[in-house]
């Protein structure tokens, strides 16, 4: 990916990534914590799931375009490493999500017993909890480092060409 319609690519999907991965973490979370949720949420985590880890490569592949178009600097260098950092919680995100709806067919169809069925979902529940809150941070520490770097000394904090009368 390069350009969309003379702009870097790398704003398309990086704003997917913002959104749905918070949103997937938040529905993967509550559908750990409430399994009476997943009735309410119906296919909602199954669909969003796969969008992070799919999403993700592609936007750190626009963004490694950018990186060798724009000129290079400590908040940039900053932005890109985070960005790395991201793949792995978009797909600890689609293997949790994958391992409560199996865990939760187990427990339907009576495959579990239980004296196993509440550590199983236990653990299941912290680990949604431990990634869905990893997730969570590192998008916004990279939305974050990425705003700044587009963004620093490219806006003036007073309004520009206006009279300071009004």
């Amino acid at each position: 990916m390069s350009t969309v319609n003379g702009l870097p690519a790398h704003v398309l999907p990086v704003h997917v990534v913002l959104v749905l991965a918070p949103l997937t973490a938040l529905a993967l979370v509550v559908r750990a914590l409430r399994p009476a949720a997943a009735r309410r949420l119906g296919v909602l985590l199954p669909a969003l799931a796969p969008v992070p880890p799919a999403s993700v490569p592609l936007t750190t592949d626009a963004g490694e375009w950018l990186e060798r178009h724009v000129e290079s600097g400590p908040l940039v260098r900053r932005h890109a490493e985070l960005g790395d950092g991201l793949t792995p919680w978009a797909f600890g995100l689609l293997v949790l999500a994958a391992l409560l709806r199996w865990t939760a067919r187990r427990a339907a169809t009576g495959q579990q017993s239980r004296l196993t069925a509440l550590p199983a979902r236990t653990v299941v529940a912290v680990l949604c909890v431990v990634v869905g809150a990893g997730a969570v941070v590192d998008v916004y520490q990279i939305g974050d480092s990425g705003a700044k770097a587009a963004w620093q000394h490219g806006f003036s904090s007073t309004p520009v060409g206006q009279d300071d009368a009004h």
